[in-house]
């Protein structure tokens, strides 16, 4: 069975850092795109960015040149570093997977930015 188990949220001040961890199991990792979205209350959920399972990656122009993206295939695990974080950067982040054709989510991670 497969699972996402995301990590590291918190309370920062703007302009602060955090990173967040996805660890999975129950999937071969390191063939598979994973994906950070997120969802600040009363909004629709986003994409942050994805990387594939080759490497490539992608972000939402909102955090293009503040987040960042990485993977360690030997841990099962996605990171993303969240730097220069502005209020509206709060939201709960998840990490998904699609696996032999099913969508897994993760249960989020609450990250608050004060101002």
């Amino acid at each position: 069975q497969v699972q996402l188990v995301e990590s590291g949220g918190g309370l920062v001040q703007a302009g602060g850092s955090l990173r967040l961890s996805c660890a999975a199991s129950g999937m071969i990792f390191s063939n598979n795109g994973m994906t950070w979205y997120r969802q600040a209350r009363g909004k629709q959920r986003e994409l942050v960015g994805v990387i594939t399972g080759t490497g490539r990656i992608g972000y939402a122009d909102s955090v293009k040149g503040r987040f960042t993206i990485s993977r360690d295939n030997a841990k099962n695990t996605v990171y993303l570093q969240m730097n220069s974080l502005k209020p509206e950067d709060t939201a709960v982040y998840y990490c998904q997977a699609i696996f032999r054709l099913r969508e897994y989510w993760g249960q989020g991670t609450q990250v608050t930015v004060s101002s």
